[in-house]
């Protein structure tokens, strides 16, 4: 296990260095320059070249690299071009938002998709199961911001039971801060309960058709014992792959619900960064939500191996 944990730590670090040098380079080529957006149309050249060797500009994208990458190996992200503070300091005021928006919304996909998959599965071929199969076949088509769209419509202007959009936040208690996440978290939940309940299902079918199952029934289990003491179990190999892709994913991928609930989350950050064109903002907040993916991946990737031993002697 130590060994395969030490190849897959050596993965991690060869991706996050390929990742940080494409994201920089990428995001640097793209056109438009900081200084001269900042400063307008009507700004004087000299104007323009002052605050380029203010904000760094002026030095080699081979230096500021490694200045960037530099600094954020000690915590220090650079300074927003626009706003003139830390990074650091706004990612961190945004992750408390988006963090627990991604960690709520994975939670309630969960708690959906493995009851509705396991009973899917149980009744394969059945009502229950074509219920299952088509609601998960809408919640997969269906956009996320669709989704909140309607919530807004019903929970917030009708019903009046949350607020449309905002984030009261967490000094106002645990409870007013998830009460300002319901709706986002709902929103980004049901498309990807969709997703693991029909993994779910199709994981335990696989397991349910295996040899050790049909000696479980032979030794006086029924199916459902069976399907509880030795499916489920099995059947969790894909589901954690599944669980660690969509963790990244809502945490990454959430700037259209943000937009949508007003929420201050990193998705909003790099919105505003990227029309204001503050790249070392947008690089920063990718590099950082590149980082999220590749280690969740990573502890994904040692619960495989813990759960099904003959991963590890594979590698």
């Amino acid at each position: 296990m130590l060994r395969y944990s030490l190849k897959r730590l050596l993965s991690l670090i060869l991706s996050l260095a390929v990742a940080s040098l494409v994201i920089f380079f990428v995001i640097e080529v793209a056109p438009g320059d900081p200084a001269s957006f900042m400063l307008g149309i009507n700004a004087q050249p000299d104007t323009v070249a002052a605050l380029r060797t203010e904000l760094g500009l002026d030095q080699s994208k081979f230096a500021r690299y490694a200045n960037w990458v530099t600094g954020m190996l000690h915590g220090d992200f650079g300074t927003s071009y626009t706003y003139r503070t830390p990074v650091a300091g706004m990612i961190s005021d945004r992750l408390w938002v988006s963090l627990p928006l991604a960690l709520y919304a994975l939670v309630l996909s969960t708690l959906i998709a493995f009851p509705a998959g396991i009973f899917a599965a149980a009744r394969r071929g059945k009502g229950g199961d074509m219920a299952v199969m088509g609601a998960t076949q809408l919640g997969v088509a269906v956009p996320n911001f669709w989704f909140a769209m309607m919530l807004v419509l019903i929970f917030a202007i009708n019903l009046r039971w949350f607020n449309a959009g905002g984030f009261a936040g967490w000094d106002k208690g645990l409870w007013s801060g998830l009460h300002s996440l319901t709706l986002p978290a709902i929103s980004l939940a049901l498309p990807q309960a969709a997703i693991l309940a029909r993994v779910m299902r199709s994981a335990l079918l696989d397991i349910l058709g295996e040899d050790f199952m049909r000696t479980a029934r032979a030794k006086g289990l029924s199916r459902r014992q069976a399907l509880w003491r030795h499916g489920v179990r099995n059947a969790l190999i894909p589901v954690l792959t599944i669980i660690g892709l969509q963790f990244s994913f809502l945490l990454a991928g959430a700037i259209i619900i943000e937009q949508v609930f007003y929420l201050p989350g990193l998705g909003r950050l790099v919105f505003q960064a990227i029309s204001a064109r503050d790249l070392i903002v947008v690089e920063s907040v990718v590099m950082l939500l590149v980082f999220a993916v590749i280690t969740v991946n990573f502890l994904v990737d040692l619960a495989y191996a813990a759960v099904d031993p003959r991963l590890r002697s594979r590698t």
